[in-house]
């Protein structure tokens, strides 16, 4: 199994230490081709997203010490037709629980007794979490401005937390650096492309639990790290011949905090330059999402749509979700906000799926 340079097609071992190709400088993908899915092969007695393990790079048992019994999370209908996927039932309250799950088993797998991240929150506290369940030493960096809870969970973990001034993508580059000085693997949800195998899960279980993928799907993106799943896992069923074609894919941003809106309204190949502004949907706060070139260009292959969701829309929403049980934090909210002013551009749908990506503790200042 190898890393293959996004740009100039160099190969590395997938137990390679190096972030990124230092050929070019490109970003990984994963030359991993599953067999097709088929549910016949799910191991319908573990309990996590590992029950996938047939159609995931999993090379050794490392995963069965390592899964908190991440996944299989609730389809709930919320609302006639409007069906959300509950994510943040997870072992640390968010959907980051899936990759990183599947990336600290690899780095189990092959040695890996340091790891260091950056995150707006909560992809470092799976990390955090996953990083200790495997006695792997660890180091998260997150922007100012990050939820106080989030930065107690990661540091309940074990793992040092260090809160760097500026914005996410200022914070990501302190990090950045530190790996490049001192070698320290990279556990990055965007860099590294194991974390889009466990990601993808989040399709097998849609399929599985309701056996069918609904005609519309919503998703947050900042830097894109469930997206890419989403595409990988839905490229999978249409290769098994499981669905004849891509549902109707939604981006949701922050109109704060929105590059990939931009670019498609220039028709861009790469994310519009954009003056980040302070928003409550801190998750995907992304200015300079990494892969945005690879993003973009699954949005024009499969005519995903964008919605940039303004910011005095999410509280208000979040605090109509909360009255009816779901309690989720603000980035969250802005998804089902954007389904709301995607039904009045385009009209009013059938069915939609929504992940509740996020526990509504995480955002709390108490």
């Amino acid at each position: 199994m190898d890393f293959v340079c996004s740009e100039c097609g160099n190969r590395e071992s997938a137990d390679t230490y190096k972030p990124r190709c230092d050929k070019c400088g490109g970003l990984w993908k994963l030359d991993f081709k599953p067999p097709k899915f088929d549910l016949d092969e799910v191991d319908k007695g573990t309990w996590s997203i590992f029950r996938y393990r047939r159609f995931m790079p999993v090379d050794d048992d490392s995963w069965r010490n390592i899964s908190l019994g991440e996944g299989m999370t609730p389809i709930i209908d919320f609302d006639d037709g409007i069906l959300f996927k509950m994510e943040y039932y997870m072992p640390t309250l968010s959907f980051k629980d899936r990759g990183a799950a599947m990336l600290m088993s690899h780095c189990h797998s092959i040695g890996v007794k340091n790891v260091v991240q950056d995150s707006s929150g909560n992809a470092g506290d799976s990390v955090a979490a996953y990083a200790g369940r495997a006695g792997i030493k660890c180091e998260i960096f997150v922007p100012q401005g990050t939820s106080p809870k989030k930065i107690g969970m990661i540091r309940a973990h074990g793992a040092v937390c260090n809160v760097v001034q500026g914005s996410r993508d200022n914070c990501a580059d302190v990090c950045r650096a530190k790996v490049k000085k001192e070698g320290v693997y990279y556990a990055n949800h965007v860099y590294n492309p194991l974390f889009y195998e466990g990601t993808k899960t989040y399709v097998y279980e849609v399929y599985e639990q309701i056996g069918r993928i609904p005609e519309n799907i919503i998703i947050p993106v900042g830097n894109g790290t469930l997206f890419l799943g989403v595409i990988k896992g839905l490229e999978e069923l249409l290769a098994a011949g499981i669905i004849d074609k891509m549902p109707q894919i939604i981006i949701a941003q922050s109109a704060q905090c929105a590059p990939f809106v931009k670019a498609v309204e220039k028709h861009a190949k790469i994310p519009s330059k954009v003056e980040v502004k302070p928003t409550l949907a801190e998750g995907i706060a992304v200015g300079v999402p990494m892969r945005g070139k690879e993003i973009l260009e699954y949005i024009y292959k499969y005519d995903v749509r964008t919605i940039a969701v303004p910011e005095e829309m999410i509280l208000p929403t979040r605090g109509r979700l909360a009255a009816k049980g779901i309690f989720c934090e603000h980035t969250t909210a802005a998804s089902y906000a954007a389904y709301k002013l995607y039904c009045k551009q385009y009209g009013r749908m059938k069915e939609c799926l929504i992940p509740m990506c996020g526990a509504g503790l995480k955002s709390e200042p108490w």
